[in-house]
């Protein structure tokens, strides 16, 4: 029961745990770093809870410092308290074959608190050392003065039902004072990827209290398609997604089904946008009861692909790209393969190829294709910089699943 009741709320947790965050880490023994909210109301600072794994049961003194990004103010002009704050919570893992301690806190809290609104980088560093840094957070601040209408269209500027889907926003800004339509600056994400943001600084149509976006081909994304999906709930049974679970060499390890290049027609099937949950057979708490395990990914190809590289994104690698999650390739077995520790739970991920010179961007049509119909979760963000101020506002904030 407790297997089909996780795949109901892991489904639905696209909905209410949109991850407007987003993260990094720096250290090679800590892991599954999460911030269970979307986003802070400047006005109801319901705080965001972060956790995250240290692999070991020795014990660390971390600390975490905030700062604003794109502002020119002092950290007393936007905090309130403390500028520094240690985690002083921690429980070490119980039974488990592979030692961790896990730590969290709330941010905001008694101690520290915001007072603008905007977009926030939380650092986390070791032993009182700022420049040894843990891991970071990135999040924003709201004070909602806007009101976006934004939809997804699959009729785009370049094409029509195919690969591609284009954004088209309307921001009313009647309870501003907006008189250049350059103090606004619009940024859109794609299931919370940094590699396919865009930034517009300049409206297709401008009007006192409105400036619209529409018909900009800076607006067309990739449908990409639907992520695949595996449930490592279980030390004993295989969940969905997987081909066996065995203990080996004093770890548990997760075969999952090899996946193919599969270029062809679409098919829907529900996804959580990238996100993953973790969740533990038999648990109790799954923040310290839950296994770490080792994930094996194959992708069948007959050849290597010369111009480009193959990652594995998804929240589980911070959808960034690096030797962390990039895969290689085996002639023999004519597969890319990757391996990695993963605490239990259900994961979505995709595969994204990144060709030689294309900088920051990825697509999914190598492997996965690229479909009008999928379905994806768009956030856009409004920020607002008036003539003579000294930092951006964070003033409206759609998400569009």
């Amino acid at each position: 029961m407790k297997k089909i009741a996780f795949i109901f709320i892991f489904v639905t947790l696209a909905v209410a745990i949109s991850a407007q965050t987003h993260t990094r880490i720096y250290k090679e023994h800590v892991r599954t770093l999460r911030v269970a909210r979307e986003f802070l109301l400047l006005e109801d600072q319901v705080p965001l809870h972060i956790s995250f794994d240290e692999m070991s049961h020795d014990v660390h003194m971390y600390t975490y410092t905030v700062r604003m990004l794109n502002s020119d103010l002092m950290s007393n002009e936007y905090l309130q308290g403390f500028t520094t704050c240690d985690i002083v919570d921690y429980a070490h893992s119980i039974n488990t074959t592979r030692e961790y301690t896990h730590y969290w806190f709330d941010f905001p809290n008694a101690d520290m608190r915001l007072t603008k609104s905007g977009q926030y980088r939380l650092t986390i560093y070791e032993d009182g050392n700022p420049d040894d840094k843990v891991a970071e957070i990135d999040f924003c601040v709201v004070e909602p003065l806007v009101k976006i209408a934004a939809n997804v269209r699959a009729n785009t500027d370049i094409e029509f039902n195919g690969r591609y889907q284009q954004l088209d926003i309307d921001v009313n800004t009647a309870a501003l004072n907006v008189r250049d339509p350059k103090e606004l600056r619009i940024v859109v994400t794609q299931n919370n990827r940094t590699d396919n943001a865009v930034e517009l600084t300049q409206p297709t149509f401008f009007e006192p209290a409105r400036q619209r976006y529409v018909n900009n081909k800076s607006l067309i994304f990739e449908g990409g398609n639907e992520y695949h999906h595996f449930d490592a709930f279980s030390t004993y049974y295989a969940g969905t997604g997987i081909d066996r679970v065995y203990h080996e060499l004093g770890d548990y390890n997760v075969l999952l089904f090899t996946d193919e290049v599969s270029q062809g027609q679409y098919i829907h099937h529900f996804d959580a946008d990238g996100i993953y949950k973790i969740n533990a057979e038999h648990a109790y708490d799954d923040d310290i009861e839950a296994e770490y395990m080792w994930v094996h990914w194959t992708l069948a190809v007959d050849k290597p692909w010369l111009d480009g590289a193959v990652y594995i994104g998804g929240d589980l690698f911070q959808n960034e790209r690096s030797m962390r999650n990039r895969m290689q390739y085996d002639p023999d077995a004519k597969v890319y393969w990757f391996t990695s520790l993963v605490k239990q739970g259900g994961y979505d991920y995709q595969y994204w190829f990144s060709g030689k010179g294309t900088q920051n961007k990825t697509t999914t049509q190598r492997v996965d294709g690229s479909y009008w119909q999928t379905e994806n979760e768009y956030a856009v963000y409004v920020f607002w910089r008036p003539f003579g101020a000294r930092y951006d506002r964070l003033v409206g904030v759609q998400i569009l699943h």
